[in-house]
C-alpha cells in the first residue's frame, strides 16, 4: 500500500507538467515573400535543432496578415487571448503590433530594420522590455555604390517604398544621405500596397536612370512589377535583399535572412530557458553577401564586369 501511495503522489505531481502541453508559440508576419518565409523557416529549423520538435516540444500558430496592418492587430490580440507562451514577430508592422498588445508575454522580433525609431525597444544594448530579437539594418551605402560598378552612367536612382512602413522610411533617410555622399540624386515612388507597385515604377520611367527597392515588404511582395518594368525601360535594379536577385533584380549586398532566423531561433530559446527579453541586445548578423543575376543585367541592357561576377557569393545565370 505504501508504494502504491508514493506512486499515486508522484503520478500527481507530475500531471501538471504533463498537462501543460507543448509550448505554444505565435508567430506573427506582415507578409508572404521568400526573404520573410526563409526568416521563418530559419526560426524553426533552428528550434527544431535545439531540441524543440514541432507537435512534441512545441507547437507553432502561424499567421500571414498579407500586407494590412488591421489584421496584424487581430493576429496580435488573438495571440494574447489565446496565452502563448512566446510570439515571433517578424517585419516592422507585425511587431508593433504585437508589442502594443502585450507587455507581459515575451516578443522575439526578426528582420527590423531599426526596433529603438519603431519604439519597440529603449535601446538595441538594453531592450528594457518583453521584446528583444534581430534587426536587418542594410548596408545602403553599400548597396547604391553598387551602381558605380555595374552602371557608371547612373545619376539618378529610383526608390520605391512604403511611406508607411517605419522600417523603409528609415532606410530611405539612410539612402538619401548616402547618395550625398557618392554623387547621386533621389528619385522617390511611393505605395500604400502592393496592387500600386507596378504604377509607382513605372512613374520613374524618364525621371530615373536606374531602380533602388531597399528591404520594403509591400515592394518586395510585388518584386516582379517593378523586374518587369526595369527590363521594359533598361533600368538597372538593385535590391535591399539577395533573396530578390533570383527573383530578376541585378544584384544586392545583404544579409542571408534564413541565417537571421536561425540566430533568433537561438534567442528564442535562451527566453524559453529562463532569460528576460528585456537585458538581451537586439543581435544583427555581421557578415553581408554579394549576390548577383547576370541574366538579369542582359535583361536590363547591363553588362557586368567580370570582376564584378567573380566577387559574388551568388551567382544566376
Amino acid at each position: 500500500m505504501r508504494r502504491l501511495a508514493l506512486w499515486m503522489l508522484a503520478l500527481c505531481l507530475a500531471a501538471p507538467a504533463a498537462l501543460a502541453g507543448p509550448i505554444r508559440i505565435g508567430i506573427t508576419q506582415i507578409v508572404e515573400h521568400p526573404a520573410l518565409d526563409a526568416n521563418r523557416q530559419g526560426i524553426i529549423d533552428r528550434l527544431s535543432e535545439l531540441g524543440y520538435k514541432e507537435g512534441r516540444d512545441v507547437v507553432y500558430d502561424v499567421q500571414i496578415a498579407q500586407g494590412n496592418i488591421a489584421t496584424a492587430n487581430l493576429i496580435a490580440k488573438k495571440f494574447v487571448g489565446d496565452k502563448v507562451d512566446l510570439i515571433v514577430a517578424i517585419a516592422t508592422p507585425t511587431a508593433v503590433a504585437a508589442a502594443k498588445a502585450t507587455r507581459d508575454i515575451p516578443i522575439v522580433i526578426s528582420a527590423i530594420t531599426d526596433p529603438v525609431g519603431a519604439k519597440l525597444v529603449e535601446s538595441l544594448e538594453r531592450p528594457g522590455r518583453n521584446v528583444t530579437g534581430t534587426t536587418d539594418l542594410s548596408p545602403v551605402k553599400d548597396q547604391l555604390a553598387l551602381f558605380k560598378e555595374i552602371a557608371p552612367n547612373v545619376r539618378r536612382i529610383g526608390i520605391i517604398y512604403n511611406a508607411g512602413e517605419p522600417n523603409s522610411v528609415t532606410l530611405v533617410k539612410l539612402a538619401r544621405q548616402a547618395a550625398k555622399e557618392l554623387g547621386y540624386e533621389i528619385v522617390e515612388a511611393t505605395v500604400a500596397n502592393s496592387a500600386g507597385v507596378m504604377a509607382a515604377a513605372k512613374s520613374l520611367v524618364g525621371r530615373a536612370d536606374a531602380v533602388y527597392v531597399p528591404t520594403d515588404n509591400t515592394v518586395v511582395s510585388a518584386l516582379e512589377a517593378v523586374v518587369k518594368v526595369c527590363q521594359d525601360n533598361d533600368m538597372p535594379l538593385i535590391t535591399g535583399d539577395t533573396d530578390s536577385v533570383a527573383r530578376g533584380a541585378i544584384a544586392a549586398i545583404a544579409i542571408d535572412y534564413y541565417e537571421l532566423g536561425r540566430q533568433t531561433g537561438d534567442m528564442v530559446a535562451r527566453i524559453l530557458k529562463g532569460a528576460n527579453p528585456a537585458e538581451m541586445p537586439v543581435e544583427t548578423l555581421k557578415n553581408f553577401e554579394l549576390h548577383v543575376n547576370v541574366k538579369a543585367a542582359k535583361a536590363m541592357g547591363v553588362t557586368l564586369p567580370e570582376a564584378f561576377v567573380k566577387r559574388a557569393a551568388k551567382v544566376y545565370r
